[in-house]
């Protein structure tokens, strides 16, 4: 027979554990972390291609919709080499592209490519902006395609500065729910490089489509990816004052929370500034 300290200790022993498991058990989840990458003017007249403030602002409508399931949204420059980038990306659920010529900016390092594409991997979130999805050669459009489902690349990209009325062709997906057609003066992409209907990867859901040259265009979209993860790209916002629309704060704000799989309100969520927030800072160049 077990002398009765040992067992008193065993008692003892098991009961720390239990509680313990108890404790780790109702521990709260790490919230999700969203690394939001902008960058300094590329050239562009102020108030175009503001990608810094895009950034800080859709970080921002990101955090306060987020409050009862807390959400980092960090603010990263895509300036300079980089170098800790794919640390941060391996780190993260979710990655937001607005920076000068992303395509080209995510293929032109082989180390910067690879984090992107673990990330997809492991299911995490990818979004882009504007010419956040953009490549002048067409050898960087396959590996974005890849990632986000959408790509203005090559030699025979196509935008155009117009005054349109944007269109819903699937107002019941989560990423447009509180999102009402509107009238807008923009700088659109379109004729997007996306995948083949006939290739391993999932046709994409358009969400805004907008009349350009007699035919209705993709400016907007969603996509499930083989690897489990979502992505969703817009070209607009080539404007910053197009900000001011409630609809496109949302419309960012909610394709974002979407591909980390927040569920939407049927409502869509509440996307309030501040008159600052809407007022880029003076661009200096680096």
């Amino acid at each position: 027979m077990l002398p009765r300290w040992f067992l008193t200790s065993l008692l003892c022993g098991l009961a720390i554990l239990i509680g313990a498991g108890d404790s780790i058990a109702k521990e709260p989840l790490r919230p999700k972390r969203i690394v939001l990458i902008g960058q300094a003017p590329d050239g562009h007249p102020p108030g175009t291609h503001e990608y810094r403030a895009g950034a800080g602002l859709l970080a921002k409508l990101v955090r306060q919709v987020s409050r009862n399931a807390p959400i980092q949204a960090i603010v990263v420059s895509a300036d300079g080499e980089w170098e800790d980038g794919p640390e941060l990306l391996d780190g993260a659920d979710a990655a937001f592209l607005f920076v000068s010529e992303g395509a080209a900016w995510i293929s032109k390092k082989p180390e910067r490519l690879a984090a992107f594409q673990r990330l997809a991997k492991r299911g995490g979130g990818l979004a882009c902006l504007h010419w956040g999805m953009g490549t002048k050669d067409a050898k960087n459009i396959e590996p974005f395609v890849k990632l986000f489902g959408g790509c203005h690349g090559g030699p025979d990209r196509r935008y155009k500065v117009v005054d349109v009325r944007t269109e819903l062709p699937h107002p019941k997906h989560p990423i447009v729910q509180g999102i009402e057609p509107l009238d807008i003066h923009e700088e659109f992409y379109f004729k997007l490089k996306q995948p083949d209907p006939g290739g391993t990867l999932k046709p994409v859901i358009p969400l805004i489509q907008v009349p350009i040259e007699g035919e209705s265009h993709t400016v907007a979209w969603a996509c499930s990816r083989p690897d489990g993860g979502r992505s969703f790209g817009f070209t607009g916002l080539h404007f910053h004052e197009n900000w001011n629309q409630e609809s496109y704060r949302r419309l960012m704000t909610q394709g974002v929370l979407w591909t980390i799989g927040r569920e939407i309100p049927a409502g869509g969520v509440e996307v309030p500034v501040e008159k600052t927030d809407l007022v880029p800072p003076p661009q200096k160049s680096e």
